[in-house]
């Protein structure tokens, strides 16, 4: 293992060593510090899911770092802690000769994220696709995919990206070019909220996720992208919801257990790729028949997509209890 790799396993052990519930919202800010010594991929290219109900605010997917290697945490729509409030995205900046890892975080403006073009209303500087109307949140359809049968609080107005680039990191060989504004600086200092529990379970089973890792995929993830996190409920306003999050829930699931079983050394990597595929495809369906259907899935696709992950399922739990470990079985 290479000095840099060893540091940055060094710092991040330390880091997860002291628990983030215990520390005051800014020491557990500060107290995660990453530097690696080689440049995180280039961002993927994906579609945004559909927003899966009002209130939602999306955050764009980016590159984590464990001591296995830089992995991708999904782009995702969640619910904010509070409203008014706005994501800024994390990012990777050359310094002191390492790249060194910048949490993401919530508050009243969005602050600097290294000139990166995450999309979906991030284009590098600020947050164009949605904005705060006393305590509604207002889509911008321009750059947000909104079901506008089931949300209502839309606009358009029409964004110019500038930078286009793919690349994932601010300053160094390669990276972006960008210094924050004097906005951006005032608010980076302002009062942040800390990423909810909900996103940082979403990074944490990511993280356990082979086939999210750079160098299991390099650098095209299995999963890009996903429709939310949190608790799922139905909305009063907005029937035909209550099978979305059902659907969203078992994904999940199935994601975890594929995690569990390459982590517990159960199933072997080629079983985990298989079962990664079979989950996309999935998702894939479920979102064209979404496109299709202005959101909402009907009673028959609901059934189909049950089908089908009864069938993934069983092929999980199989491959889990053959027998088969890396080295040893297909």
């Amino acid at each position: 293992m290479s000095s840099s790799r060893s540091l940055a396993k060094l710092l991040i052990t330390a880091a997860m060593a002291l628990p983030l519930a215990a520390l005051p919202a800014a020491e557990a800010h500060a107290a995660v510090i990453i530097s690696v010594g080689f440049a995180p991929p280039a961002l993927p290219v994906y579609t945004q899911p559909i927003c899966p109900d009002p209130g939602y605010l999306w955050t764009p997917g980016y590159w984590a770092y464990s001591p296995e290697g830089y992995y991708w945490v999904p782009g995702v729509w969640v619910q904010p802690p509070s409203a008014g409030v706005l994501w800024t995205p994390a990012w990777w900046g050359w310094e002191s000769n390492a790249y060194v890892f910048h949490p993401g975080y919530w508050g009243t403006h969005v602050g600097f994220y290294g000139g990166i073009n995450y999309g979906f209303g991030y284009t590098g500087v600020g947050f164009v696709g949605g904005e705060w109307r006393g305590g509604a949140f207002f889509y911008n359809r321009s750059v947000a995919n909104i079901d506008v049968v089931h949300v209502t609080n839309v606009y358009v107005r029409n964004v110019t990206v500038v930078n286009h680039s793919t690349v994932a990191f601010n300053g160094g060989r390669g990276g972006i070019d960008a210094r924050p504004s004097s906005f951006e600086m005032a608010a980076m200092h302002e009062h942040h909220f800390e990423p909810t529990e909900n996103q940082v379970s979403h990074q944490s089973f990511a993280a356990q996720n082979r086939s999210q890792w750079a160098s299991f995929n390099h650098g095209r993830p299995t999963v890009s992208a996903a429709a939310s996190v949190g608790a799922f409920h139905d909305h009063p306003n907005n029937p035909g919801l209550a099978a979305r999050p059902a659907v969203n829930q078992r994904e999940a699931n199935q994601q975890q257990r594929i995690a569990n079983g390459v982590r517990d050394g159960q199933m072997t990597s080629g079983e985990a790729a298989r079962a990664d595929r079979t989950q996309a495809n999935i998702d894939q369906q479920v979102h064209n028949d979404r496109v299709a259907n202005g959101g909402a899935l009907t009673k028959q696709e609901r059934q189909q997509t049950n089908h089908e992950q009864n069938k993934a399922s069983k092929q999980i739990y199989q491959e889990n209890h053959n027998g088969n470990r890396d080295g040893k079985g297909r």
